[in-house]
């Protein structure tokens, strides 16, 4: 904690990124005159990098950053072990250090092995006390400098309005602007106090699509005034309160820009008229990965990057034809389609982030160390805290739901073939209690069997859990299973505990008659563990409701403070 704390102070007297892009820098300026044409292009293109896919993966990495001189690195999944070891190989062979950048919403795990998780975004958005999440910042920013990285692109500032929403979702915060626009600045403020570019995402929004743009083109057919006053006020108030970069999303957009099948990252009315223009955005703008079904689709062959970059991005990220791509844009900036103003200030925002982050004075990192920093006590206690802020009880009291220790006890957990940490930690509380698995496909048969054992208790408590890594909107359990657990929570006095996506109470008619209902939203340990300390009394659940799911369960619904 004492490292994280050193950071921010470090930080705390330098000026803020965007406040850096309107002062002289000699460093910049020095750095731009030394570079050919080619290579200042070369600047605003950012490669895709993985540790898990061998050594001639790697090579061939570095061959692309040896060759065009890039200006940044997108790692994907691997090893912080392995990444730390070729962040330093590769600034080596780089004129200019790279820029380093990462998805991680929920923190380095989002990516890599052995590393620590924080709770998706939607979890987060049910927590009251936002300064936790401003502190979950701080501790995100210290795992990234201390692999050598730089830039997070995060926070998902999508506000998600579409349950069935295939791409954003349970990364979002929820469906309240408001609450999506608090949570999103108290993040990205926590990382880039903490001395690490932030990018909220994904600009104008993608909270109400229901296509992934990793396989087609979604389409956003809103008026002007509604993504107004919805999709595009989160970023409204990010702007406002200093975020580094916005990175756009590829979705066609109607209202904004009427040319068919043109991407929002492919479109200057958007990028520039919108973003830059109207709502006077001044940082890094980003494009979504621009090897994604959506773009490529209709803009092959480099036209699409050189598009993104006649379009007002800053930076270009994984390009599928990266040589093809600098030389067309090279073509470009000679025949004067961008003029050269406009040309020297992009090339220069990349290069003051770079400065600003501290890599005009780069140092290799040290693996010594490296696991326990990455896992520190500090971080592990703040995932507990964020997961006893979520806890939200969407039906009953605390003491409606308390556990007597003395009544014959069910235990049960459904979606699972093991016992789960919420039946062994509850267990302990319990001197006449049973543990019951219930997979997501148990045969109907012995669901009946069990639904009879269980008349026999004086109370139930029943967890709903998602295995999944990435929790959908809908349970993938049979119907048998989901009308075992209508019956269930008809039949006893049953406190249900949901481990799972928060829009899946939609999909199981019947847990509403629950005698108590906690949602806690993902399948982590740490949520299972505060689900307990609810139940037996040592935790009040503050959390609240951050998106609507039925007539039952609305936003915002949750125990008052």
């Amino acid at each position: 904690m004492f490292v994280a704390i050193s950071f921010t102070n470090t930080f705390a007297q330098q000026s803020s990124y965007i406040q850096m892009l309107s002062q002289q820098n000699k460093w910049v300026d020095s750095v731009y005159k030394k570079l050919t044409r080619k290579q200042r292009i070369a600047q605003l293109f950012f490669v895709r990098a993985h540790t898990n896919l061998g050594k001639a993966y790697e090579d061939s990495v570095a061959k692309v950053i040896e060759t065009e001189q890039v200006g940044g690195v997108v790692f994907f999944q691997g090893g912080p072990g392995r990444q730390l070891n070729l962040i330093n190989r590769y600034q080596h062979l780089a004129r200019v250090p790279l820029l380093i950048a990462q998805d991680g919403e929920w923190g380095l795990g989002m990516r890599l092995d052995s590393t620590l998780s924080y709770p998706y975004q939607m979890t987060l958005g049910a927590i009251q006390d936002d300064n936790l999440i401003y502190k979950m910042g701080q501790q995100v920013a210290y795992d990234f400098k201390r692999l050598g990285m730089q830039m997070n692109f995060a926070p998902d500032m999508d506000v998600n309005n579409n349950p069935d929403n295939p791409v954003i979702n349970y990364r979002s915060f929820g469906d309240n602007k408001y609450n999506v626009a608090k949570k999103g600045i108290a993040y990205f403020k926590g990382m880039q106090d903490a001395g690490l570019l932030t990018t909220a995402k994904h600009f104008p929004g993608h909270g109400d699509t229901n296509v992934d743009s990793h396989f087609d083109l979604p389409l956003l057919p809103f008026t002007r005034q509604r993504l107004d006053s919805l999709e595009e006020y989160p970023f409204r108030e990010a702007i406002a309160n200093g975020v580094n970069g916005i990175m756009i999303a590829h979705m066609s957009i109607p209202a904004l820009d009427s040319a068919k099948n043109r991407p929002s990252t492919l479109s200057r009315k958007i990028v520039t008229g919108v973003l830059k223009d109207s709502l006077q955005f001044k940082g890094l703008v980003v494009s979504d990965a621009m090897e994604m079904k959506a773009v490529t689709k209709y803009f092959p062959e480099g036209e699409a990057e050189l598009q993104a970059f006649l379009a007002g991005n800053d930076i270009i990220e994984l390009s599928l034809n990266l040589h093809k791509s600098i030389l067309k844009i090279k073509k470009a900036v000679r025949k004067g389609l961008i003029s050269k103003a406009e040309f020297e200030a992009k090339v220069k925002k990349v290069l003051a982030a770079k400065y600003w982050a501290g890599l005009n004075d780069r140092k290799d990192m040290s693996p010594i160390g490296l696991p326990g920093d990455l896992n520190r006590d500090p971080a592990r206690q703040l995932i507990q805290q964020l997961s006893d802020a979520a806890v939200t009880m969407v039906k009953g009291t605390s003491d409606g739901i308390r556990l007597n220790p003395l009544q014959k006890t069910a235990i049960v957990s459904i979606g699972v073939d093991h016992y789960t940490t919420f039946q062994q930690e509850l267990g302990r509380w319990s001197s006449a209690c049973h543990l019951f698995t219930i997979n997501k496909n148990t045969p109907v048969t012995t669901l009946n069997r069990i639904l009879q054992m269980l008349k026999e208790y004086d109370q139930v408590y029943m967890s709903i859990n998602d295995t999944r890594m990435r929790p959908a909107s809908k349970l993938d359990y049979s119907n048998g299973v989901k009308e075992f657990i209508a019956a269930v929570c008809s039949q006893n006095k049953t406190i249900t505990s949901v481990f799972a996506n928060a829009y899946t109470l939609a999909g199981l008619p019947g847990i509403e008659k629950s005698t108590g209902l906690l949602v806690c939203y993902q399948m982590s340990d740490d949520l299972q563990r505060s689900a307990v300390r609810v139940i037996t009394g040592q935790l009040k659940p503050t959390g609240r409701l951050p998106v609507s799911v039925n007539v039952f369960f609305t936003t915002g619904a949750g125990a008052s403070l």
